[in-house]
């Protein structure tokens, strides 16, 4: 059995809408107007023990939503689900003690003291025995050198600090799933690393399974093979992160550097010519013929610098968004 199972998820809202002003309001005492929101419609997808998943979606696309009903904090509207067997909105007991959901803009611990106090708290919720806890803890410190900040108040701490602390008081109780919701938010690129570099040990250490949301594409491009993206609570891509990229984007970037101006038409046997002023141009080659097209460039025409690339993984993301590969959600298989 899958460690989370989803099928046909629903997540649906009544919203109330009222019209603005002393009118707007009256009308809305004697006739509330209600629009049905769909958060999540009808979404599945199963995820085995120890994968780590990107879950991919622009805002207001459902990811939230949907990790907060995986966690029990929210009822379905329709739908079936569960996690390590356990159905999440009856909140048992057994299932608390084996997940955590991390929220970057959320917070657990208390702002007040230091971050020690909280680890303490949640030590006394999961009734973790004092040895056990102990060794967690020499383990998280040395994952996340929280050595010089678990003792200062909380609210004296910079984000990556605090960041570093949430996920340790999130992760006493050593949990087999972890949800995590934008965990990186706000830090800096060499936080944003260090909280990347964590979670993959902490996966490696203990196999926990991951679904990682996030908007920084460096996250899921060092951390999951395997993307789900939704937009508008559909799905619309559920699969291996490279073969979205291949078929998304089936060709590779070659950007040339001349001494000498060469107009595009002398370059358009070499592949598809998108920006050329003379002295600089950019080509996108097919990838299966990458390195000939290449080698062939080299030996025909003289060019002073050349570099590959690969389509930034932002742009391949935008074309899922903009319904260009809607295709893939059923051609993948999943």
């Amino acid at each position: 059995m899958p460690q989370i199972h989803v099928a046909h998820l629903r997540k649906y809202y009544k919203v109330h809408e009222k019209e603005a002003g002393l009118l707007g309001s009256i009308k809305a005492f004697f006739a509330r107007k209600y629009r049905t929101v769909k958060a999540v419609d009808d979404i599945s997808f199963d995820i085995e023990a120890g994968e780590m998943v990107g879950f991919l979606g622009p805002n207001g696309a459902g990811k939230t939503t949907t990790l907060k009903v995986l966690s029990g904090l929210l009822y379905p509207t329709s739908g079936e689900l569960s996690v390590m067997g356990f159905v999440p909105y009856k909140r048992e007991h057994a299932y608390l003690r084996q997940f955590t959901l991390v929220m970057g803009q959320k917070q657990q611990l208390i702002w007040d003291l230091p971050a020690v106090e909280t680890f303490l708290v949640n030590r006394a919720i999961y009734d973790i025995p004092w040895s056990d806890y102990h060794a967690t803890l020499k383990e998280l410190d040395e994952l996340l050198e929280l050595g010089p900040v678990m003792k200062k108040q909380v609210r004296k701490l910079s984000l990556g600090e605090r960041m570093k602390c949430e996920l340790a008081a999130a992760l006493l109780h050593r949990p087999k799933v972890l949800l995590l919701d934008e965990p990186t938010i706000g830090l800096d690129v060499t936080m944003q690393a260090r909280i990347r570099e964590f979670i993959a040990e902490y996966n490696h250490r203990h196999g926990a399974t991951v679904l990682l949301t996030s908007h920084y594409m460096a996250d899921v491009t060092a951390l999951c093979d395997r993307i789900i993206v939704i937009d508008k609570g559909r799905l619309l891509y559920d699969g291996d992160f490279r073969e979205l990229i291949e078929r998304v984007a089936p060709y590779k970037i070659l950007k040339l550097q001349f001494k000498h101006p060469h107009p595009a038409k002398q370059l358009a046997t070499f592949g598809e010519v998108v920006e050329c002023d003379g002295f600089t141009a950019v080509l996108h080659v097919p990838r299966a013929r990458a390195s000939e097209a290449a080698a062939a460039l080299l030996t025909q025409i003289e060019v002073d610098d050349v570099t590959f690339e690969d389509p930034a993984v932002e742009d391949i993301i935008r074309s899922v968004f903009a319904g260009k590969v809607e295709s893939l959600a059923l051609a993948n298989g999943r």
